[in-house]
């Protein structure tokens, strides 16, 4: 029993390390999907000091994010992530996502609901999808 749980880590390693070793190419259309499910990902394990890398570094400029916003979200573990609304951009350029976070206050142990907008815009010059929209807002519950 213990050799099959040893021999079902090694090949799933050896997955992994085949799949990092792919190059990142790609359509527009697959890297979205590639980035948005990373994003995703971060949220679901609460890792709030990362999203702050998929955010375009102009629009951080403009709407710079402090320790204080990402120290409030510190404070919540996130219970589900859903987003309810795409809205696309014709030209294919981008699209806001009306997400809503189901968060738990870890000092409470109250949950509390949170609607946001992401709002995502294909960089033709870094050649990626950014973020142009601030962290979750947990001081504005719905």
């Amino acid at each position: 029993m213990k050799t099959q749980a040893t021999a079902r880590l090694v090949l799933a390693m050896l997955a992994g390390l085949l799949l990092a070793g792919c190059p990142v190419t790609g359509s527009q259309e697959q890297r979205q999907t590639e980035t948005l499910q990373r994003y995703e990902a971060l949220v679901r394990w609460s890792q709030f000091d990362a999203l702050v890398d998929f955010m375009h570094p102009d629009w951080l400029v403009d709407n710079p994010i402090s320790q204080l916003d990402v120290d409030r979200l510190k404070q919540f573990q996130v219970s589900q992530y859903r987003v309810r609304q795409i809205v696309a951009i014709e030209d294919g350029s981008g699209m806001d996502r009306l997400v809503e976070l189901r968060l738990y206050h870890v000092h409470t142990a109250r949950e509390r609901s949170v609607e946001y907008v992401e709002s995502w815009r294909w960089d033709e010059e870094r050649e990626r999808w950014m973020l142009h929209s601030g962290l979750p807002d947990v001081t504005r519950s719905r």
